[in-house]
């Protein structure tokens, strides 16, 4: 049985991120339902090896005096969450056995066992967020070319490429034996200047329905009816979108952000590990977000929810959106007029023949790869 190594951003980060880690357990579980090994590589990009999730304000985006405020107000649910990631990577995943760094890269196969890799999903092709070129994310590693490496579901998010970067590009695509891109925007500069087969496929999450996630998600958490308010990055359009509406439907809010400041009025939630994030939105009665999984789980829960752009996010949450026919769940300001009623039936249709083609493309290449 083949054995292949999933490579994507996860265990090392400078904060924990629900996405990155259902993406991963998704991606994991989809190559194993066709009938494969699955191995979740640890592997730490050079970029984060100075990384600390117990002490991330060094490299924090937001540098104003209050978001730093906050973050320090955060710190005791931050080393809470910390630990309950670090026990879903062990407990839910088969891993490698160690952690590899670009200086050991190379000998993963044979310390391993692989057959090839999977490098995705979510924005593993966004220089921007990786200052560059991530080796490990472009297969640009000796052991991963030639043909040992397809992408599932990457995306380049909003990534700004210039006229030497997209020469860059193009040598490393050709790394790939073939390219499953998570969004359209990129597929034409593909097709048109490389050789390498090209696809738009779901994102892993798409790929399995509410039902797969019972075995990891939380049993209800709160009592009384609550608003889901789940955000990446700060927005105080966003904040005060969610208190309203909140307020006019008599729902508390429960509140899984770095905004620690808000305790006085919602009710603090970044210590929830990821089996518990699940439940969260599950069980709310609206999930008013910024973050690109959020709103893929408010659909497999069938939650109505209402989407704000962020950095490095407009183009993956407009065009996930697209394709569930749901364009205008997304807000600019938040006093835009809202239709409340979601069809989750023909949500739901809409995807199916995403989910085939994606999987009849995962497995055609992957029974391709042999070591």
């Amino acid at each position: 049985m083949k054995t292949f190594g999933i490579v994507s951003c996860n265990i090392h980060v400078n904060f924990t991120n629900y996405g990155s880690a259902l993406q991963s357990w998704a991606l994991c579980r989809s190559v194993e339902n066709l009938g494969y090994v699955a191995k979740l590589v640890d592997y730490c990009p050079p970029m984060m090896e100075d990384r600390d999730i117990l002490n991330p304000m060094k490299h924090m985006w937001d540098t104003d005096e209050a978001s730093r405020r906050n973050l320090e107000l955060s710190m005791p649910a931050i080393r809470v969450n910390y630990h309950k990631f670090d026990n879903f990577y062990n407990r839910r995943f088969q891993k490698t056995k160690k952690s590899y760094t670009c200086r050991d890269y190379n000998n993963i196969v044979d310390e391993e066992g692989l057959d090839g890799f999977v490098c995705g999903s979510d924005t593993i092709f966004c220089i921007d967020e990786w200052n560059g070129f991530e080796d490990a994310y472009f297969a640009e590693f000796p052991c991963m070319k030639k043909g040992y490496a397809v992408s599932y579901a990457a995306s380049f998010g909003d990534a700004h490429f210039d006229e030497h970067t997209y020469e860059v590009l193009k040598q490393r695509l050709s790394n790939f034996k073939a390219l499953g891109i998570r969004e359209n925007k990129m597929i034409p500069f593909i097709k048109e200047n490389t050789t390498i087969p090209a696809y738009r496929t779901i994102d892993p999450t798409l790929l399995l329905t509410a039902d797969d996630f019972k075995e990891i998600t939380a049993p209800r958490l709160e009592n009384d009816k609550y608003l889901l308010l789940y955000a990446r990055r700060y927005n105080k359009k966003m904040f005060d979108f969610a208190d309203r509406l909140a307020e006019r439907y008599g729902w508390k809010v429960v509140d899984i952000s770095l905004r620690a400041e808000n305790a006085n009025k919602h009710r603090m939630a970044y210590d929830a590990g990821v089996e518990e994030f699940l439940s969260l939105v599950k069980n709310s009665e609206y999930v008013v977000t910024n973050s690109f999984h959020s709103i893929i789980f408010a659909t497999q829960f069938c939650r109505p929810f209402v989407a704000f752009s962020r950095d490095y996010g407009d183009s993956k949450i407009a065009e996930l959106l697209e394709l569930f026919g749901l364009s205008d769940r997304l807000l600019v300001n938040g006093d835009e007029p809202l239709i409340d009623n979601i069809d989750f039936a023909t949500v739901h249709q809409r995807i199916v023949p995403y989910r085939v083609g994606s999987f009849y493309f995962l497995k055609q290449e992957l029974d391709g790869i042999s070591k």
